[in-house]
């Protein structure tokens, strides 16, 4: 951590009633708007999400980035967010689910007004009014009274019909007193396509999703107060926080900048190309493109940080690894969508098996647990475990306390940390001989693979709540 600081950037966070009411439109809609008129947006998602973050980072220009309290901790919310706005005029923080929903059974824990309060940040209510009019009152003012220390400063009402409609909600509006910042109609145009984990990630969908953007922005501009949303964004007070850094001793488990080397600011994203080889640093090689999309970008900053080269691989298209790779880390997405083209490339699923056999580290979650799998829904994969996957009817979803049951590249046995789950597949066996977590819920188990340096799991960990894992995968690796 950078020591404690009056972060004063401006924030407002976009909330909803329930999921399905045009959040994401609206905050990616506002993100966009206000980065068209020249501010430095900084985006932020509530919770573990993936796909939100892309759209948010195709609005703004800067890395989505997520404020987890269940995953990281409520003390990190705070410095994780200084960290990602830093030199930024404006943060739009997008929730999750319904304003009051959380870890199940925890209370307010990781819910968005949790996020909202420790952010001290007003929020503003996404509502679907299109059965409604004045029951929006009762709605809201439900809402604005449940708990007085979040601060719901105004609502933007969504897929209004028409301007009677509109004029009958603003009627009902006033009589519980707060104010509304947008009235937005029905726009099809701006309708983001979904599939069995949610919305289509922004690398798989390019130019269809530049313009769903756009029309985003466009729909905001015309339908909401931006100069009303960014005078409240602004009476937000200054933030007392410490600021997290990823070259920070705490961060990274000893290892600080002058040890690490350069420290990347808030706008680093994944590098690729040969430029990145031949630093005389480890050549970390990092999966991306269509088929693997979810990554927190506070990962590569830490991996940077503790002395690696990260460089970005397709293992759609390249059919090999970047030159003098030491590592390789696979992170989630949808490999079951794209099956049989990751099968096809041999010569890259040869390549894996080949480092991992060598001992190497290979760290692989959900997705990445996949593509090491044997097969996946009957087509070759990399043949690193003894195990296939398939497609399941059944989605397996939702916060995990775990411990490491095996020393692994990631982790020490014994060590603990909180993680996600987020899928529709299934692998046979779950675990091997040496399996990489133990967890008690939602039924006591073991799971994953621990195998010579290779650790793959299910389970999604936001690096930053676990200090010593980007150290440790950096120390194994053999420099070239």
């Amino acid at each position: 951590m950078v020591g404690t600081q009056a972060v004063d950037v401006p924030r407002l966070v976009v909330a909803a009633p329930a999921s399905g009411t045009g959040k994401t439109t609206v905050a990616t809609g506002l993100m966009a708007a206000f980065a068209e008129r020249g501010l430095a947006v900084s985006p932020h998602k509530v919770g573990p999400d993936y796909i939100d973050p892309g759209y948010h980072a195709l609005a703004t220009g800067r890395p989505g980035r997520n404020l987890d309290a269940y995953m990281c901790g409520p003390e990190l919310v705070a410095p994780l967010f200084a960290h990602g706005s830093a030199g930024c005029e404006l943060a739009v923080v997008e929730g999750v689910m319904g304003l009051f929903d959380g870890a199940s059974g925890e209370g307010e824990l990781a819910s968005t007004a949790h996020v909202a309060k420790l952010l001290k940040a007003p929020v503003v209510l996404v509502v679907d009014a299109s059965s409604q009019s004045r029951s929006v009152a009762a709605l809201v003012h439900g809402f604005a009274s449940f708990d007085p220390e979040v601060r719901l400063a105004g609502v933007i009402l969504n897929k209004v019909g028409s301007d009677r409609h509109e004029e009958l909600l603003r009627e009902a509006m006033e009589e519980v007193g707060v104010p509304v910042y947008g009235a937005l109609r029905r726009a099809p145009q701006v309708a983001t396509p979904s599939r069995h984990l949610g919305l289509v990630p922004v690398a798989e969908r390019s130019a269809e999703a530049v313009d769903s953007v756009r029309a985003a922005a466009e729909m905001v501009r015309e339908g909401c107060d931006l100069e009303g949303l960014l005078g409240l964004a602004r009476s937000a007070p200054a933030l007392r926080t410490d600021v997290w850094s990823p070259g920070a001793p705490e961060a990274l488990g000893g290892i600080g900048d002058a040890a690490a080397g350069l420290c990347p600011g808030p706008r680093s994203s994944i590098a690729g190309g040969a430029e990145n080889v031949g630093s005389g640093r480890p050549i970390v090689a990092v999966a991306g493109g269509a088929a693997f999309t979810f990554s927190y970008a506070e990962h590569t900053e830490l991996l940077r940080a503790a002395g690696a080269e990260v460089v970005a691989f397709d293992p759609l298209h390249d059919e090999q690894l970047p030159e003098n790779t030491a590592a390789v880390v696979i992170g989630g997405g949808f490999p079951e969508v794209y099956a049989p083209e990751l099968s096809a490339n041999e010569r890259l699923r040869k390549a894996v098996a080949e480092l991992a056999r060598s001992g190497a580290p290979v760290v692989a979650e959900c997705a990445g647990l996949l593509y090491l799998s044997r097969s996946l829904d009957g087509q070759p994969m990399c043949g690193v475990l003894d195990a296939d996957a398939k497609m399941s009817g059944r989605l397996t979803l939702g916060y995990r306390d775990a411990v490491a049951v095996s020393d692994s590249v990631l982790a020490p046995a014994g060590a603990r940390l909180r993680g996600h789950e987020f899928h529709r597949t299934t692998i046979e066996p779950g675990a091997g001989p040496t399996p990489a977590w133990g967890m008690r819920l939602p039924t006591p188990r073991v799971e994953g693979f621990v195998q010579g340096g290779v650790h793959a799991s299910y389970l999604h960990t936001h690096w930053a709540a676990l200090p010593d894992i980007a150290r440790r995968l950096v120390e194994r690796c053999s420099a070239p």
